[in-house]
């Protein structure tokens, strides 16, 4: 059985932006392309389990969108309990202790799908194991960082790297294990 990965698959701005500070997300179109979904849908049959933060988690739903992984088990981080919706639980506990039970059991990967809170504490405790992270050609000069202050040195190895007509750059990183 191959090892479960914790894997990053998220867009930011070039200066390192996932949204607006009012959590905007719109700068995304800017690569929108029929028919081109930047290898999302490739990646989705790779894993089994969700790991979203609870703000993320209702932005989806407060942009009119329809629950993006209805068919994964989804582990909705968040400080309070909400109505769960099919396969999706809401979680309070320890992420390390999570990330750990997941990952003692088969299954495919586990993708963190955001926000930036959820992937800051993933790496706090050293627990993302794969970074794909899609740049967009936009510099925003403002909003919510992907990568937030305080938190330990991670050395990665580049796996890939995919560029695309509209501007967008796909970057694929494998964390490296200091002994």
């Amino acid at each position: 059985m191959e090892d479960r990965k914790v894997v990053v698959f998220i867009a930011m701005s070039l200066d390192g932006y996932i949204a607006k500070p009012d959590g905007d997300i719109s700068f995304l179109s800017l690569v929108e392309q029929t028919g081109e979904d930047y290898g999302y849908s490739e990646f989705l049959k790779t894993v089994d389990t969700v790991i979203i933060g609870r703000k993320t988690y209702d932005r989806i739903f407060e942009m009119g969108f329809d629950d993006p992984h209805p068919d994964k088990n989804v582990y909705i981080v968040s400080r309070s309990a909400g109505a769960e919706n099919g396969p999706s639980k809401y979680f309070k506990g320890s992420l390390k202790g999570l990330v750990a039970e997941l990952k003692g059991n088969e299954g495919k990967n586990i993708y963190c799908d955001g926000g930036a809170e959820v992937v800051n504490a993933l790496l706090t405790e050293n627990l993302v194991d794969e970074f794909i992270i899609s740049i967009i050609p936009v510099l925003l000069g403002d909003g919510i960082q992907l990568f937030k202050n305080q938190r330990p040195e991670n050395q990665l190895k580049l796996i890939d790297i995919k560029h695309y007509n509209k501007g967008l750059v796909k970057l694929h990183y494998k964390r490296q294990f200091i002994a």
